[in-house]
């Protein structure tokens, strides 16, 4: 049952609940047979009763369809933990300090892992009086450009989305900032240390 939702998933959170299977039933308005099938395995539940389901059971739908408990053990920021990913349908960027389960458009998101710039993806950095003025040397067609470019400091990030036929340029105030995250959409994530 793991290509949906998995069974054992629902049983324990039911039982964590201290609930029957008939009351988590009358709570979905399902029969009790519904909801011991979803538990050992012999059917799903209706994509409608996700969200109730999920109420129900005190998680989130990411969480259920994901077969695995989300614990908060990122109790700080940490730049060092920092996470991103991109969705490949509509391009949304979401940051994350941390582990996380990411999902968009129904797909389950994979942190990006950042390489370093290669001579195909340079970026210049300059000082200009309180900021940085960065420039990535890339075309910048509608088929192939940079995306965004980010700057992560030790209590935040600061992103600047990009569009084809424009400029890979960017400009950041210096104040704490200590990495520089660039996305190229068919090449990936990059990353140079401040």
């Amino acid at each position: 049952m793991n290509t949906y939702v998995t069974g054992a998933m629902i049983k324990r959170l039911r039982e964590q609940k201290k609930m029957t299977q008939q009351q988590l039933s009358q709570m979905l308005s399902v029969s009790d047979k519904s909801v011991s099938k979803w538990e050992t395995g012999r059917g799903y539940p209706d994509i409608s009763l996700l969200e109730p389901l999920c109420k129900a059971l005190g998680v989130s739908v990411v969480e259920l369809m994901s077969g695995e408990d989300i614990v908060n053990t990122n109790k700080s920021f940490n730049i060092l933990r920092t996470k991103l990913y991109v969705c490949p349908i509509c391009g949304n960027v979401i940051f994350s300090s941390g582990e996380a389960v990411v999902g968009c458009h129904g797909l389950t998101l994979p942190p990006l892992e950042p390489e370093k710039p290669d001579y195909n993806h340079n970026i210049q950095i300059q000082r200009v009086e309180d900021e940085y003025f960065l420039t990535v040397s890339h075309e910048m067609t509608k088929l192939h450009y940079i995306s965004f470019i980010a700057a992560v400091k030790d209590n935040g990030y600061e992103l600047l989305k990009l569009y084809p036929e424009g400029n890979a340029q960017a400009r950041f105030k210096i104040s704490k900032v200590e990495r520089i995250y660039y996305y190229c959409n068919k090449h990936g994530l990059f990353l140079t240390e401040i």
